[in-house]
């Protein structure tokens, strides 16, 4: 059993990569070409979803892009952001420890019995969408260890080619419950491209009627159903900003997730393949228009 139970003092957001941090310096993202039954299945995905051809040589769409990485960015921070536990510490150091849920439990194995009192949240630590939420004793353990035990049979991304995943080691994570009240707490997605949030995909309802829409920074709808949703901005809404656009600098692209839990956001993951790329925009319009936030770097 391991536990990285993080000290509840907070430190000024760092601006640049902690120079002791194994991130600060990496080496050529561009791996080498892909291999051809990568290419076909990427494509193929690619058309079923979208219905469209893929571009890999001339990315317009956002989705486009996230095809791309998948098949040729081979930076070696990914895998590191990705992991759920191994990305704790830095994220503690550089935005500070009140940023971060602590990890009660990690391990591979689920203890017999409840190990903690409930509420807590138990997920995987090398993929997405694993995640069982135990409110109360009523609460079936033995489900929720026998899925635990499902998510480390199997590796993550590979059936998609999201290479980040591969090397994040397999293991199951146990996290205090983040919220008031038995709902979920509503999950802000940050769009980070080059170092700057231009989007914020809001989630709400999700255990009962999940829905999703997206604003600008400054809280303009963009998405269709943004306007009908009628979310309110956060309090914490700079700070998420802030913090996500410090997580993000030296990144073409990733996606910062954060619940508001008051004063200080609490981060949740990093992610650098949101929906596979496979998910479509309402509008479609978006997809270009975060593509060409994407692109930005590349065509100044």
């Amino acid at each position: 059993m391991q536990t990285d139970v993080i000290p509840s003092t907070t430190t000024p957001l760092l601006v640049t990569w902690p120079r002791t941090s194994p991130l600060a310096s990496f080496g050529e993202k561009a791996g080498p070409a892909p291999a051809l039954a990568a290419w076909i299945r990427v494509h193929l995905t690619y058309w079923w979803r979208h219905r469209r051809r893929l571009s890999i040589d001339r990315p317009r769409r956002f989705t486009e892009f996230v095809q791309r990485r998948k098949l040729i960015d081979r930076d070696p921070r990914i895998p590191l952001m990705i992991d759920k536990v191994g990305v704790k510490p830095f994220v503690a150091n550089v935005l500070g420890a009140d940023w971060v849920t602590p990890t009660l439990w990690s391990g591979e194995i689920l203890p017999g019995q409840l190990p903690f009192p409930a509420p807590f949240v138990v997920k995987s630590r090398h993929g997405c969408n694993q995640c069982r939420i135990v409110r109360d004793t009523s609460d079936d353990w033995n489900a929720v260890r026998s899925a635990a035990a499902a998510w480390m049979r199997r590796p993550y991304g590979l059936w998609l080619d999201e290479w980040g995943y591969r090397d994040v080691p397999r293991g199951v994570l146990i996290e205090p419950f983040v919220g008031e009240g038995p709902a979920l707490p509503i999950d802000y997605k940050l769009y980070v491209f080059h170092g700057r949030v231009e989007a914020i995909q809001v989630h709400v309802d999700r255990e009962t009627c999940h829905r999703w829409v997206i604003f600008d920074r400054d809280w303009r709808g963009m998405s269709t159903s943004a306007d009908r949703l009628a979310v309110r901005p956060p309090i914490s809404l700079p700070l998420m900003i802030e913090g996500a656009e410090a997580l993000g600098r030296g990144f073409e692209f990733v996606r910062v997730d954060f619940y508001d839990t008051g004063v200080i956001p609490r981060f949740g993951e990093m992610t650098f393949y949101p929906g596979s790329g496979l998910d479509p925009f309402d509008p479609p319009r978006l997809d270009e228009l975060l593509g060409s936030h994407w692109n930005r770097i590349s065509v100044d």
